[in-house]
């Protein structure tokens, strides 16, 4: 099944938690930070929202950090996605 977003919205899919710290300790489950970093999945057409136009200016691929409370997740085939407008979107890691 694939997720077509509308309007100004971008599906990413969270990036999974690192499970080494940089001097090479494994971490536990329960003590891996949840970043807010994602991969875009797909990207809406933009447009007119509320009366102003939106140029989209991420792109499918791209690394994003999203805004902590952001967005709506859904499951779609077993996989976790996160639905949100790319206002929420705070940067492209490049």
């Amino acid at each position: 099944m694939k997720i077509r977003p509308l309007a100004d919205r971008v599906v990413i899919k969270k990036v999974e938690a690192e499970e080494k710290t940089a001097s090479g300790i494994i971490l536990p489950g329960s003590a891996k930070e949840q970043p807010q970093v994602a991969q875009v999945i797909e990207v809406g057409p933009g447009g007119f929202v509320d009366g102003n136009e939106v140029k989209m200016e991420v792109e499918v691929g791209d690394k994003v950090i999203y805004s902590k409370y952001a967005g709506n997740e859904v499951k779609i085939d077993g996989e976790e996605y996160i639905i949100l407008r790319q206002s929420d979107i705070l940067a492209v890691i490049e």
